[in-house]
Formats: C-alpha cells, sequence, structure tokens
C-alpha cells in the first residue's frame, strides 16, 4: 500500500471542507451521539456531535467539544441556560434522521419534529431524552473549558441518570454497546456498525496479554 505524505503547508492549501473531511476522519472511529437540551421557555434542541470523551467514573464525567461561535450555539446556550443536557447513542434505526440534525435550523425550530426523532422524558430529568436510542444518560453541566487555540470549547458534564438495556449489561458491569446496537462514526459523515475482536484481560507486566 503507497502512502502519500501531507504537511501542513499541504493543509494550508486545502479547500476548506476537504480540510476539515481530511482531517476529521484521521482520528478514527468515534462516538456520534444526539445531545438534547431544552431552554427556560420550553423549547427543546437536538444536535449530533461526534467528539464525547470520557474523563472519569468517580465522578462520572464526561466532556464533548462545542466549536466556534461563528453562528448560534443552540445546544451551549440551552446548557449554559439550565444546566441539563442528554447524551443519546444511534443506532441503524436512528442514524440517518440523526445526521440532519447537523442542519442550521432557526431556534424556534425542534429538531425532534423536524426530524422524526420520537422525543422522552424519563422521571423528572428537565432535557429531553431520545426514545429510539437505547443507550441514553442525562448530564448536569459542570465546567466550560475555553480552548483559545481554535476558539472551541470543552463541555464537561457529570452523568445522574442512565438508562441502558438490562441484557447489555455484562456481570463485571461492562456495558455491550454492540449488543445495544450503537452506531460509530468516522470523519463527519460516514455511519459504521461494529463487530468485536476480544476483550482483553487487565494487563500485567509479568504475564502475556489474554482474552476474556
Amino acid at each position: 500500500m503507497k502512502n502519500i505524505i501531507i504537511k501542513t503547508a499541504d493543509l494550508d492549501e486545502m479547500e476548506t471542507r476537504h480540510r476539515a473531511a481530511f482531517v476529521n476522519s484521521l482520528g478514527g472511529f468515534k462516538s456520534a451521539v444526539l445531545i438534547g437540551t431544552k431552554n427556560k421557555e420550553g423549547l427543546e434542541n437536538l444536535a449530533i456531535f461526534n467528539s464525547l470523551i470520557h474523563i472519569g467514573a468517580n465522578p462520572a464525567l464526561c466532556a464533548f467539544i462545542v466549536r466556534p461561535d461563528v453562528s448560534p450555539r443552540h445546544t451551549l446556550e440551552n446548557i449554559i441556560e439550565t444546566g441539563y443536557y442528554t447524551i443519546n447513542h444511534l443506532n441503524t434505526e436512528t442514524y440517518q434522521k440523526a445526521h440532519q440534525t447537523s442542519a442550521r435550523y432557526p431556534r424556534e425550530t425542534s429538531e425532534f419534529e423536524a426530524t422524526g426523532l420520537a422525543t422522552a422524558y424519563l422521571e423528572d430529568f428537565f432535557a429531553p431524552f431520545v426514545e429510539n436510542s437505547h443507550v441514553k444518560f442525562g448530564c448536569e453541566f459542570v465546567e466550560r473549558i475555553n480552548i483559545e487555540l481554535n476558539g472551541t470549547s470543552l463541555i464537561i458534564g457529570k452523568i445522574v441518570y442512565i438508562s441502558v438495556p438490562e441484557n447489555c449489561v455484562e456481570d463485571d458491569s461492562f456495558v455491550d454497546i454492540e449488543k445495544a446496537g450503537t452506531v460509530t462514526v468516522s470523519g463527519l459523515d460516514s455511519y459504521h456498525t461494529t463487530k468485536r475482536l476480544a476483550r482483553m484481560e487487565y494487563a500485567k507486566p509479568d504475564k502475556l496479554p489474554l482474552t476474556k
């Protein structure tokens, strides 16, 4: 297989959308999630993100990246205003509608209604969930870290409410998202199902790696 070499000068000369697609693809497979929010007036918002990362388990924290405020960021505005949001996994039934949420709808338009994704309110959690998402959890806003280098922001939240299929939680509490039908993404628009190779034992320096 012959490789091509791309350097900074080459990236600088790329057309904007080509550069975004190219660089965004380099990181490999990523989580594709829908983030659901609502403002204090009750207007719902739903948007797809591919930057979800695990921060820690005690307390349970996760984070995602919000791009620069060159256009209205309804998700971020709602999170700052209310302090709550939901994170919903994609699956084979929802990924096409989920992708459509990246369109720039006006604030008064609910992406739930515009894309045909059903809203679910679980117990007394403030923000809306995606009904057809199999793995979903609610977060409380904890911290916003502004990244001056490129104008993005890291939004950190505490996971306070979780809904997962019972048959997808294994005896050691591992959540089998493949069994739940979770879809992943590469780049900005390439969606994938997955096939597990193996689960590995805890690595120790005095023994060879073993599969579970």
